[in-house]
């Protein structure tokens, strides 16, 4: 097996707990189609073959098939398996992932569970890729859990982030790329010991609404975290709150003096501008930190001219000029954050966005140059289930190459 990617400890034992949550499940039989627990009685009856089966998808990915790979050895051990794309590597659309050859009576009813562990994590692994690619100043900190159906989906979606992150890494090593999860179960994944994260808007909610009251409780509670975060969008004033939990931070704790770090998490809500901004003074805003004058203009210099050209009917341009300019996390808000600190003299303080940061919103927001030391997200969750569809195909029936009409692909 080509394996490009470093697997330590911690991550091999997240991946092995993926394998005891399949196999926990209950027995192959119970959890795979049941034509291919047909068509493995009726191979076992009738006379058994050795077959290959090869793996695609339909769109471009990354290989991220490590999960998948495990769940082959431990279910059919026998079985060869031959990688076309080493972990981390670009995989065009339609084009064979892999081939796994052994007996058709043990193979066939496990096909289900290998299209399952396949398209998600290779899809998750390219929309990191991208992300990771486009906003290469800020770290990422995977916070796709709540979005997720449980450990299993859990585990798949951050070890292809994890390898998206580090492919995006290898092409560019100023690259900050993931650097953890917000839960204990996959923060191996990132290297990480434990998840990461301050404080959710319950926790606000629960001291009348007073971000900074939230801030010393977790201060006071958790005195080894060397980081504190306020999220400072509950109230609506998040240049105000951003400014109060500084000063606290800085000149009534003086916590950086005991090597702690400052940062505010803007997570505004999409049907509100941030404090201080509405649309016209966030084109304003973004104007004079690109130094262009003019909405379109300013569009037209974060995508550049032949894309503002083909977009004739405006679809990617204003979804591009909600990005920039619109309510919620916007690159307006973010830049208009960062002065307002750094006009008070909190230049150290850190801004983490988050709230809908997937593939698209970066390229953007990094093509905007944003002011953003770390972006929170599960957004490199696949946009549809029907990207993570795997498809699994046998060529050859003892070594007769046979397949149905219309993959003839598969043999090349």
């Amino acid at each position: 097996m080509d394996q490009k990617t470093p697997i330590d400890e911690h991550q091999n034992a997240a991946l092995e707990k993926l394998i005891e949550i399949v196999l926990t499940a209950g027995p192959v039989e119970r959890l795979t189609d049941k034509y291919f627990t047909n068509t493995r009685m009726i191979v076992s009856a009738n006379g058994d073959v050795e077959v290959t089966y090869a793996m695609f998808l339909r769109r471009r990915s990354i290989a991220a098939l490590e999960p998948v790979t495990r769940l082959i050895v431990r279910l059919v051990p026998e079985a060869v398996i031959k990688r076309f794309y080493a972990e981390g590597e670009i995989v065009p659309s339609e084009r064979t992932l892999m081939q796994v050859t052994g007996p058709m009576s043990k193979l066939s009813e496990v096909e289900t569970l290998m299209l399952q562990k396949t398209g998600f994590p290779c899809v998750s692994a390219n929309n990191a890729y991208e992300m990771c690619r486009a906003v290469p100043r800020a770290a990422f900190l995977d916070m796709h859990a709540r979005h997720g159906s449980g450990a299993e989906m859990n585990i798949l979606a951050a070890y292809g982030a994890s390898v998206g992150s580090w492919a995006a890494k290898q092409k560019d090593p100023k690259i900050k790329g993931f650097v953890g999860s917000s839960q204990d179960i996959t923060a191996p994944l990132y290297g990480a010991a434990r998840g990461l994260g301050t404080m959710p808007h319950a926790l606000i909610g629960y001291t009348d609404g007073d971000v900074l009251q939230a801030t010393k409780l977790f201060a006071e509670m958790i005195p080894d975290a060397r980081a504190l975060i306020a999220l400072v969008d509950y109230r609506g004033e998040e240049v105000s709150d951003a400014l109060r939990c500084a000063h606290w931070f800085y000149e009534d704790a003086k916590l950086d003096e005991q090597g702690k770090t400052f940062g505010v998490r803007l997570d505004t809500h999409g049907a509100r501008f941030a404090e201080g901004l509405d649309y016209d003074k966030s084109v304003e805003t973004v104007g004079k930190w690109l130094d262009v004058e003019g909405e379109y203009n300013i569009v037209e210099k974060v995508i550049g001219q032949q894309v503002f050209q083909l977009d004739a009917d405006n679809i990617l341009i204003d979804r591009v000029r909600r990005i920039l300019f619109g309510a919620g996390v916007s690159v307006a808000a973010i830049i208009h954050t960062r002065q307002a600190l750094d006009e008070a003299g909190y230049r150290k303080t850190e801004i983490v966005a988050s709230s809908g940061f997937g593939p698209q919103k970066c390229v953007i927001t990094g093509a905007a140059k944003a002011p953003v030391n770390m972006i929170g997200t599960g957004s490199f969750l696949p946009a549809t289930l029907t990207e993570t569809y795997a498809t699994a195909d046998i060529i050859t029936y003892d070594g007769v190459a046979r397949v149905k009409t219309g993959r003839e692909f598969l043999f090349e």
